[in-house]
């Protein structure tokens, strides 16, 4: 795979105002763990091989087990996921698919039985932080480490 461009490099001002909102979300109260659920599961969605290797890097260094994330994908067959995660779960798949879902108020109403107004505004923006990453990396075609050590 062949990288188009560096977004960093070409729009640093765009990029460091992402890495802006990434900051404000360490510090929303949203728990570490959840967070890295949620941008797995919607980079598992959008098929984001270089956001998959940061987060699970992120999460597994964080204490996250290799079989939850190995279930992820399989979250709702699975008693291993809480369900406050469940909610942001579901909530992750219903905004990162929202041309089809629609955000629906069953998948609101779920949301809501488990986190307050100011976190679900939180998660929200999360999902859309990691949709948004997923695209910009997708598009410029950046390889995750392990491609680009063979590359080299």
């Amino acid at each position: 795979m062949i990288p188009r461009f560096n977004a960093f490099k070409v729009a640093p001002t765009l990029t460091k105002a992402l890495m802006g909102v990434e900051a404000a979300l360490a510090e929303s109260g949203l728990e570490h763990g959840l967070a890295e659920l949620v941008r797995l599961r919607a980079s598992q969605i959008n098929g984001c091989s270089f956001c998959l290797h940061m987060h699970v890097a992120d999460a597994r260094a964080h204490g996250e087990t290799e079989l939850r994330m190995i279930m992820l994908d399989g979250w709702r067959e699975s008693s291993l996921f809480s369900d406050r995660e469940r909610a942001a779960l579901a909530w992750t798949e219903s905004l990162t698919r929202i041309a089809k879902t629609h955000a629906p108020d069953a998948d609101y109403e779920l949301v809501e039985s488990q986190f307050s107004e100011i976190e679900i505004v939180s998660l929200t923006i999360l999902i859309g932080q990691i949709n948004s990453w997923n695209r910009v990396q997708i598009a410029s075609r950046v390889a995750h480490p392990v491609e680009a050590a063979k590359a080299a």
